[in-house]
């Protein structure tokens, strides 16, 4: 079980028109436990998409994977 000091993660429902924070450890079970028991299984809670994009961007540059914008 997470603790206050736990980081938190946001979470929304564009549907149900809400935003939850939810400790890093339970995001995933999370959003399946709303999208399973609210809507049939069908993806509609996720990670705040903001917060997603810029842990993609940042996992792509530390991979390398995002050319150097000096060499264009």
């Amino acid at each position: 079980m997470a603790d206050e000091t736990d980081p938190t993660v946001p979470v929304v429902c564009p549907e149900c028109e809400t935003e939850t924070a939810v400790p890093i450890d339970d995001v995933a079970d999370a959003v399946e436990r709303h999208n399973e028991g609210v809507h049939d299984g069908e993806d509609v809670a996720q990670v705040d998409p903001e917060l997603a994009e810029r842990v993609q961007d940042l996992v792509a540059e530390d991979l390398g994977l995002l050319g150097d914008p000096a060499d264009d």
